[in-house]
């Protein structure tokens, strides 16, 4: 088939001009799916980084924009910082989500290569932590009904339709339905980073190093020492940390723990933990966490040692999980411990939960969680 010279000469054109000026831009942050800590009520900041590569890169301007519910928002020119092909820069950005994410390079008015990212949310993040009741170890696994809650396992973000990335499990957790009932009180998409480790004792959450007189039930993250002793090596301690900083200072809003069911009235009397013992580790654990990441991050502390319908609770660790509360170390989290009958796996012989357990844990939080975020916040909410 013949062209007409017109077409084969503006195809020449064409050709030469992207020889020229083609340029190549890869976006390594932010991902798809990603929640961005707002840092005010109304909103924050998104930080994007990216490389731009070609001819023209160095001179070309940098323009993006946010788009929601398919309505485009205008094109903002920022001003980036360069380092060879690599560029970042701060995107501010109204609490909410999800927004479409796009970025462009300019020269002389032309489009030189861009680059978009389908799901951001400007919300609120909270790690969680402890034992198999904060990670994946429901009967039901839980979806998110709002569609905007996610969860990121320190490599991507993704839905947070259990099993949680990143948690112990392959089951149920209570982070979808918690997250549904955030978003719709707070307006916002809402993003969890679960690290729980199910049958895990407070010892084993500890420092490297740390040491302490009877070991848990599971020796895997611990060694006797030559003096009889135990420790601590570390490894819980040292991944939630990692995924603190990973966040970046005042990254989260919280952390989530819940955990004691594994040093409470063990079948091993040895391997109990008395409640003035899980105090001083819970509180090492919490300050030596803020010390790391350089700031102090709240921690709401969940009251938990529930082992079955004849031994609903350990006075001592439930005592010491609350005295933390009272001391200012940490925020009153959920009482799992009321959790009991048919909400519990098993027929209500278990330690796990249901599908209705989970959801009730859920609530449990939400009661917690929702009224001092409102204080935080310091505006009406949606409710």
């Amino acid at each position: 088939m013949l062209f007409p010279r017109n077409l084969v000469v503006t195809a020449a054109l064409l050709l030469c001009f992207t020889a020229l000026h083609g340029a190549e831009m890869k976006l390594t942050s932010p991902l798809d799916y990603e929640v961005i800590q707002r840092s005010q009520a109304l909103g924050g900041v998104i930080p994007i980084v990216g490389e731009l590569s070609g001819a023209d890169a160095i001179d070309a301007a940098i323009e993006t924009r946010l788009s929601t519910n398919g309505k485009a928002g205008d094109w903002r020119p920022l001003a980036p910082q360069r380092d060879g092909a690599r560029f970042a820069l701060k995107l501010e950005a109204p609490a909410g989500g999800w927004y479409r994410l796009e970025v462009r390079a300019i020269v002389a008015g032309k489009e030189l290569a861009s680059q978009s990212v389908e799901h951001v949310g400007m919300g609120e993040i909270f790690i969680v932590a402890g034992q198999s009741n904060s990670a994946n170890y429901g009967e039901e696994k839980q979806t998110t009904q709002t569609g905007r809650v996610a969860a990121f396992d320190g490599n991507r973000w993704q839905l947070a339709n259990d099993p949680e990335p990143g948690a112990g499990g392959r089951g149920g957790s209570f982070m979808p339905p918690l997250g549904d009932a955030l978003v719709e009180r707070f307006g916002v998409p809402v993003g969890f980073v679960a690290c729980g480790i199910g049958g895990s004792s407070v010892r084993e959450w500890l420092p490297a190093g740390a040491t302490f007189p009877n070991p848990p039930t599971v020796e895997s993250r611990v060694r006797q020492l030559p003096s009889g002793e135990w420790e601590s090596n570390g490894a819980a301690f040292t991944r939630l940390v990692e995924r603190m900083k990973q966040l970046g200072p005042n990254g989260f809003r919280a952390v989530l723990w819940h955990q004691g069911e594994s040093d409470a009235h063990q079948k091993a009397p040895a391997r109990t933990l008395p409640g003035n013992l899980y105090r001083t580790y819970l509180e090492k654990i919490i300050r030596e966490s803020r010390h790391q990441i350089g700031w102090d991050a709240p921690w709401f502390v969940a009251q938990a040692s529930y082992h079955s319908p004849s031994d609903t609770g350990a006075p001592d660790i439930r005592e010491a999980q609350m005295a933390l509360c009272r001391d200012g170390i940490a925020l009153e989290g959920a009482d799992s411990d009321a959790i009991r009958g048919e909400l519990r796996e098993n027929h209500g012989q278990g330690v796990h939960l249901t599908g209705p357990g989970l959801r009730q844990h859920a609530a449990l939080w939400a009661a917690k969680v929702g009224p001092w975020l409102q204080g935080q916040l310091g505006h009406p909410s949606k409710e």
